[in-house]
């Protein structure tokens, strides 16, 4: 089996130092308030006057302004464009209070043509300017950074938008409104609450090429990043920009350092088992020797070489990356997508109108928006079932960060039963500009007979209950196997407040082996781990999958730390699921008999046990008030839709 696998925009994080803005921890990932004088507040800088994109002088403090915000923005830094939005809206909110706006793209190669489209896009006014004179006289760091000026010239605050974005996190809604508060003080004579912040952002730098006579971009680095970021970093990749060319790599050099030293990227999070080759086929990690090599190479200049020393460029499919699809599905119409904000899962059906079952060895989710599409898991409903749990039933095709197409070889494939129909579960991440969505999914049938039955399923656990605060919360889940199988590949599932994951095999014997340790698990990142070789799981074994959640204020992605947080659909609640796709030796495809999914289901005793213990006033029944945060997880039960949950309607939904 194979896939395609990508990465997402390079991103760094900020924090103050010596006075001006440095990269600073990996956990430091949304603005922090720091010390206003060591982040130069309060002086009255000398700003030259530069040249608007229109050819118009630009100057700050801007003549007759109360106020002047200065915002270093960059179309193709993600978190820049997160806050586009936000920045047109407080432009609109002071546009009568005489405060000025002007966006200043800092970042090295940057050109006009794209600023200004992003500018008319958002319906920006203020000036525009492509320059680095002023990023650099005032010590910015980041293309996220903004500076409010009172009507003098003076300095009076320096800092993020606000804390809703960050490296890899989103909030709802921001908890705290930094540049705002500022002007509002500023125009009430005032000086702000917060006067200074981190503002992680992408990276701005000075690097001037080196001439070097070893390292060299086109000898060294090219066949390196071909390898690990040109999948995702290509014209016409899902990644907000290129790395295809010198000219593209030398720009974002000290971007690039700041993420392969933190382990930013390329996206793995699997640790390293002994000494030998990896274990998994999809393995896109930098090795240690290609690591140094690469931070080598940016510390000494980043020389180009010889561009008779380049390799090949590698190609990549303008569309369908499995071929062309014997069947195409596609929602029945375009989902919109905001500009700004978090977004409730979406889920859409799609008849597929099979009229036998139907082997597929090929199959690829393709979002329309790439851009703004988290992931897509897409499950195949049988005649007769309704929702149900679909997530512990096993997912029949995903797109995830770094996973687009699974092709599975050696007479291996998956059913669609007849009649079945397409669930598609989508999460959108808007990314500053509205938009709209039509995900596909397109199935190469197999051609010849079908040697074994690919099934998913997911160990987990849907009674736990996440305390308030608690920063490494662990949830287990076990998962009988009764008959001999042989496992393809691991998702681990988690929402924001995931923070690791492991599977242990037990085997007969009682001994205990790691088949998968995620010590950091990232939401942005839910990457399938696909083994090179099957792994045999004897019958009578037992698969633990251990997840841990950080629910405290720690984690910067975590939405309300004080809430008790249980089994739910929405990323503001949790999941606790360890996917597996496996095969079964010996079964015979179609016949059902190598579904883990029989084994998991609960005994009639263990149900009533469970029902009994959430029944807290012994009616009969158990209601949403009772549940608590399990309702998330048993709420699919209520078959009537009256709210309260039977024995009977629980034994039907969770018991063999």
């Amino acid at each position: 089996m194979k896939l395609a696998q990508c990465a997402l925009p390079l991103l760094a994080v900020a924090s103050i130092s010596a006075g001006v803005l440095v990269p600073g921890p990996s956990d430091d990932r949304t603005a922090q308030p720091v010390d206003p004088a060591s982040a130069g507040v309060g002086r009255t800088p000398t700003l030259p006057a530069i040249s608007g994109i229109d050819g118009s002088p630009v100057s700050i403090p801007w003549p007759g302004s109360k106020a002047t915000v200065l915002a270093l923005t960059s179309p193709d830094c993600p978190v820049s464009k997160r806050y586009g939005p936000t920045l047109a809206g407080l432009e609109r909110e002071y546009a009568g209070k005489g405060v000025r706006f002007v966006l200043v793209d800092a970042a090295e190669g940057a050109n006009g043509t794209d600023l200004r489209a992003m500018a008319t896009g958002l319906g920006l006014k203020g000036a525009l300017a492509v320059d680095r004179t002023w990023a650099r006289a005032l010590g910015a760091t980041t293309t996220a950074e903004t500076f409010v000026f009172d009507g003098r010239g003076r300095v009076v605050y320096r800092g993020a938008v606000d804390d809703q974005y960050g490296i890899g996190t989103a909030l709802p809604s921001p908890r705290n409104r930094y540049l705002a508060d500022a002007l509002g003080a500023v125009l009430a004579g005032r000086e702000p609450k917060v006067a200074a912040t981190t503002a992680p952002g992408c990276l701005l730098g000075d690097f001037e090429a080196g001439a070097g006579d070893t390292l060299t971009f086109h000898r060294t680095v090219e066949p390196i990043l071909q390898r690990a970021c040109l999948p995702c970093h290509h014209d016409g990749g899902v990644a907000p920009f290129a790395l295809d060319s010198y000219e593209q790599v030398k720009r974002r050099g000290p971007m690039i350092r700041y993420v392969v030293e933190d382990g930013i990227m390329p996206p793995w999070f699997a640790a390293k088992s002994g000494s030998g080759p990896s274990p998994w086929k999809n393995d896109r990690s930098l090795s240690p020797e290609d690591k140094a090599a690469l931070l080598a190479w940016i510390d000494g200049g980043m020389a180009q070489g010889d561009p008779a020393e380049a390799k090949p460029a590698p190609t990549f499919p303008a569309e369908w990356s499995i071929g062309e699809p014997d069947q195409v599905f596609a929602l029945p119409r375009p989902v919109s997508v905001a500009a700004s904000g978090v977004m409730p899962y979406v889920d859409v059906e799609v008849e597929t109108g099979f009229t036998e079952d139907r082997w597929v060895e090929a199959v690829e989710v393709l979002p329309s928006a790439r851009q703004v599409v988290h992931h897509v898991l897409v499950f195949a409903v049988p005649p007769g079932e309704g929702r149900g749990l679909d997530e512990l039933d096993g997912f029949f095709a995903a797109y995830v960060p770094g996973t687009s197409a699974l092709v599975y070889g050696d007479g291996r494939a998956k059913r669609i039963p007849k009649g079945s129909r397409l669930r598609f579960q989508l999460h959108y991440t808007p990314d500053g500009t509205a938009t709209t969505d039509r995900t596909r999914i397109g199935l190469v049938f197999a051609k010849g007979p079908v040697r074994q039955e690919v099934h998913t399923t997911a160990v987990h656990n849907l009674l736990f209950s996440i305390p308030p605060g608690a920063e490494r919360h662990p949830v287990v889940g076990r998962l009988a196997v009764p008959f001999d199988v042989e496992i393809l590949s691991y998702l681990p599932h988690m929402h924001v407040r995931g923070a690791g994951a492991r599977y242990e095999l037990i085997a007969p014997d009682r001994s205990r082996t790691t088949l998968l340790d995620v010590p950091r698990y990232d939401f942005n990142w839910q990457l399938q781990y696909i083994l090179r070789e099957p792994k045999r799981v004897e019958e009578g074994s037992e698969i633990v999958y251990t997840a841990w959640y950080d629910n405290s204020a720690k984690n910067p992605s975590n939405p309300d730390p004080t809430r008790r947080v249980g089994w739910g659909l929405q990323t503001t609640d949790e999941m606790h699921l360890g996917y597996l796709e496996y095969v079964v030796p010996g079964e015979r495809p179609g016949s059902g008999e190598g579904d883990l999914r029989r084994s998991r289901r609960m005994g009639a005793a263990a149900v009533e046990q469970a029902f009994r213990r959430l029944d807290r006033d012994r009616d009969g029944g158990v209601t949403e008030a009772e549940a608590g945060t399990m309702w998330g997880a048993v709420r699919e039960a209520d078959t009537d839709g009256d709210g309260r949950i039977t024995l009977d309607e629980a034994k039907a939904r969770f018991g063999r």
